[in-house]
């Protein structure tokens, strides 16, 4: 049956429909009241002459249909259908950054940490938080008042020392058989997860009660950490006051097109403030466009669905620049969903019509960051890296790591240096591989990684913001492991792998973070992990070149591998050594060494 037999026996309730190529794959999904009509008016007159719909066409070769029971089940399974299958033609959301949620994680000794991914783990997950760095400050809490740890550290079996975190009061050493009990523990986590859910004035009253036992009882160092956490969590109350979503919650969106390239702009606003903004941005859109040029209200439909339906935290009002066909499905839905009733405007004038003009004006500056090839401030880099890679300060200096060799041979490693915008040279360091024999990259990292930062120790020299690696999820984890036994578990530690230009953060390698490829961050890390790359490769070059020059020279009797040294760095090479003279060569080894030098080389000559 073709494509046209088969659409004259679709039905006509609601539903979605599926265009399929000759490969099978699900190239379009789209949804409809009416099934039978909506398909058919891709075949319509003047249809085809559509940008996307003539390609569509053009390389569709069978359609499926699911009924649903009415347009709002239609609204949702063409959401998840589109998640699920990512067709080509269709609009498809790709966020650099989600929202960051807090997990309490479900173990013996529970860890709290950001993240921003939620999985069906049994953990506990709160959020999620507006504006992020407000994710940051209740965690700085948690470290601070209760002590639980945001590591990555084994907790399954003991550990011979805590780390930096149990000295400095920001964890109670779980790790570490005897430094706490599991009941001081529980009682912590208890605390945390109050907190975490917005419990503050039952968990006020409940450390106000421990404090006064602890007063009574003449233990003034529990005392004064219940009366400490007491005010924390007060002034956290003030902050979160300001922050947190109000009865006139409102996100706006704007936008600029261009030759076939979109920057949408979105802005959340609690209570008359700008809390936060996102960034969203496609290429290559030519099937977006017709005769009237790109099809904004399509777009806008299907970008709200993709932003909403699965949302945790929907605002009761969303603005958008232009008016589309299942606008009030859409709302019906999103009400539903929420328990309250949700309001997708399109305002022509007024105060809101001047917000969205706003935020169009932010995407038009977006666009031009993006697409137009501008240097992105210092500031707004730091900032966008600190939510990347889930730390508690912009970063300002980041240590990147790459191992180089060639089947195992001369093995060495480097480490370039990005601080304050630039790359410091005067701080790389080369590393020759000691401990290591024939190929094995892991364990070449935990070596390096090791010798680094047990230097910095010593010297007692601070750690960088970020430790970057380049490889994947094995030598992101050796590195890991080093910084571990040196104590540094907190210490963030990321990597990018070869290739796919994923990037991983350690302690979350199940959510590979994958950026837009004209992200400026991932073009900062890009540009970072490159130089490390070629200062590996330039020093393992000159320790072959080093290694071929000096092989006939250990040919020589008495002359060893320090000899050799010294006279390939006082000639410069092989070929001045060979044509040096006893004085010259005496100045440099020993009379007996010279002398076998030049019969060496001259034998063939008498």
């Amino acid at each position: 049956m073709d494509l046209h037999q088969k659409i004259r026996t679709i039905p006509t309730n609601p539903g979605v429909y599926l265009y399929k190529n000759a490969e099978g794959e699900v190239i379009y999904v789209g949804k409809a009241k009416n099934l039978r009509a909506r398909v058919r008016s891709y075949f319509g007159e003047g249809a085809a002459e559509n940008a996307k719909t003539g390609s569509l066409l053009r390389e569709a070769v069978d359609i499926e249909y699911i009924v649903v029971g009415n347009e709002r089940e239609a609204l949702a399974l063409e959401n998840n259908l589109i998640k699920q299958k990512q067709p080509r033609y269709n609009v498809l959301l790709r966020d650099d950054k989600t929202y960051p949620y807090i997990k309490l994680t479900p173990e013996r000794f529970p860890r709290v940490y950001v993240t921003r991914k939620m999985n069906k783990d049994g953990a506990s997950y709160f959020g999620p938080y507006l504006p992020s760095s407000l994710a940051y400050r209740v965690l700085d809490l948690i470290h601070r008042s209760f002590q639980l740890p945001s590591c990555s550290i084994d907790m399954t079996r003991d550990h011979p020392r805590p780390c930096l975190q149990y000295h400095i009061k920001r964890c109670l050493g779980p790790c570490v058989k005897d430094l706490v009990t599991v009941e001081r523990y529980g009682e912590a986590v208890k605390d945390a997860r109050m907190l975490l859910e917005g419990r503050g004035g039952e968990l006020t009253a409940s450390l106000r009660e421990r404090m006064d036992v602890a007063a009574s009882e003449t233990r003034f160092e529990a005392a004064a950490r219940y009366r400490n956490q007491i005010v924390t969590i007060g002034q956290l109350g003030e902050k979160q006051r300001m922050d947190r979503a109000g009865g006139d919650d409102l996100d706006l969106l704007g936008y600029h097109y261009e030759n076939h390239l979109l920057a949408v702009n979105l802005f959340h606003m609690r209570e008359g403030r700008v809390l936060g903004r996102r960034e969203y941005f496609w290429e290559d859109l030519p099937e977006m466009e017709d005769a009237e040029g790109f099809q904004v209200g399509e777009f806008f439909s299907t970008l709200l669905k993709q932003l909403y339906l699965d949302a945790h935290f929907i605002p009761r009002q969303i603005a958008v620049p232009v008016d589309f066909d299942d606008r009030e499905a859409l709302e019906e839905i999103l009400s539903e969903r929420r328990g309250h009733r949700v309001h997708i405007e399109v305002p022509l004038r007024g105060e809101k019509r001047a917000l969205i003009d706003f935020a169009g004006s932010n995407a038009r500056q977006s666009y031009d960051q993006r697409f137009r090839v501008m240097k992105p401030k210092l500031e707004a880099l730091r900032e966008n890296l600190q939510e990347t890679f889930l730390l508690a300060e912009p970063p300002r200096r980041i240590e990147c790591f790459d191992i180089s060799h060639i089947q195992g041979s001369e093995t060495v490693a480097s480490m370039v240096v990005w601080e304050d915008g630039k790359m410091k040279k005067s701080d790389y360091r080369k590393f020759q591989i000691k401990t290591v024999e024939g190929i094995d990259d892991f364990k070449s990292m935990h070596e390096v990684v090791t010798r680094r930062y047990r230097r910095l120790q010593e010297e007692k020299k601070p750690m960088p913001s970020l430790v970057m690696i380049d490889g994947g999820i094995g030598q992101l984890r050796a590195a890991a492991r080093a910084l571990e036994e040196l104590g540094l578990a907190a210490q963030p530690v990321a990597s990018i792998a070869k290739r796919e230009e994923l990037l991983y953060l350690y302690g979350h390698e199940d959510e590979a973070i994958r950026l837009d490829r004209h992200s400026p961050v991932l073009l900062l890390i890009q540009q970072i992990r490159d130089e490390a790359h070629r200062f590996a490769i330039t020093f393992h070059r000159k320790r072959r070149q080093m290694r071929d020059r000096s092989t006939e020279l250990r040919e020589v009797p008495g002359i060893g591998e320090s000899a050799t040294r010294r006279l390939l760095q006082h000639f410069g090479s092989l070929r001045a050594v060979q044509q040096a003279d006893a004085a010259a060569l005496g100045s440099v080894v020993t009379a007996k060494q010279a002398q076998a030098i030049l019969d060496f080389f001259h034998k063939d000559s008498d």
